[in-house]
């Protein structure tokens, strides 16, 4: 992780992506949610929306084409699509960026993003997002662990157009009369089959025990709110059960709110000479 003083003062954020998330960082970074911390700009496939949008929520920011971005910054957020996550991720890394990623899921398909960062002496950051107990895993991971599990309850309407659940013959736009499965495996196959909801499986895979021996539970369930998130994990030196019950995004119910937030701690961190956790 680089020291507080290798970034620029105040340390230069760029966002590349200007969806839901996009734009309610920008709106706190503008407002100053983060003193030490300058948003510099911006990118999206379509720069001319991206520009208005920027001038509406952050003036101060500048809508550059996506080769330009390491130029302005010293920390690339994405916060764009699982599709577009490969090509971000090369442009931050192959310059030597911090790359806070939202689409950790893509991570599952593109492990060679680890090897250039490596390369390149760049960094990868991933937030916890909605994601409970991370750091009590990392440090279970210190020692041996034996077995984690994630479950993941979503409202119906949210899966109902996913492959996966149309490959199944459900018909989840039809009132359910109690919580019905849809995916059990591994947080492999779990990314794989569900792109937009399962990054935190990843996440999960990535500071336990792995892609392949992390496994994965997806419910449709109508009487959570949110994603409601339950890990189990099994250690040596420890047993954790952890739950969270998230509260969906008003711009984009697929995502939760406390998204913005943890990338902004993760910012936080990386600039904060107080570092707390492991």
């Amino acid at each position: 992780m680089p020291s507080p003083g290798s970034l620029s003062h105040p340390a230069r954020v760029a966002l590349a992506g200007f969806g839901n998330v996009g734009r309610a960082l920008a709106s706190r970074f503008h407002a100053g949610a983060i003193p030490a911390v300058r948003l510099t700009a911006v990118s999206a496939r379509d720069l001319a929306k991206a520009r208005t949008l920027a001038s509406q929520v952050a003036p101060a920011a500048v809508a550059v084409p996506l080769e330009e971005l390491p130029a302005y910054a010293d920390i690339i957020i994405e916060c764009a699509t699982h599709e577009a996550f490969p090509e971000i991720a090369r442009v931050a890394l192959t310059a030597g960026k911090v790359l806070i990623p939202v689409s950790v899921g893509a991570l599952a398909a593109h492990p060679e993003i680890i090897d250039l960062a490596a390369k390149h002496r760049g960094l990868i950051k991933i937030a916890s997002g909605a994601l409970p107990g991370l750091d009590a895993l990392r440090s279970a991971a210190e020692g041996a662990i034996k077995a984690v599990r994630l479950e993941n309850r979503t409202r119906p309407e949210l899966l109902a157009d996913e492959p996966a659940v149309l490959g199944q013959g459900l018909d989840l736009t039809k009132p359910l009369a109690a919580p019905i499965r849809v995916f059990a495996g591994s947080a492999r196959a779990a990314a794989a089959a569900f792109p937009r909801h399962l990054n935190i499986a990843v996440t999960l895979s990535l500071a336990g025990i792995g892609l392949d021996r992390t496994t994965v539970e997806v419910w449709a369930d109508t009487t959570v709110r949110g994603p409601v998130i339950t890990v189990e994990v099994e250690a040596e030196d420890v047993t954790l059960r952890m739950t969270s019950r998230n509260i969906p995004s008003p711009g984009n119910p697929r995502t939760s709110r406390i998204v913005a937030l943890s990338i902004l701690a993760a910012v936080r961190g990386l600039i904060s000479p107080l570092q707390i956790g492991s």
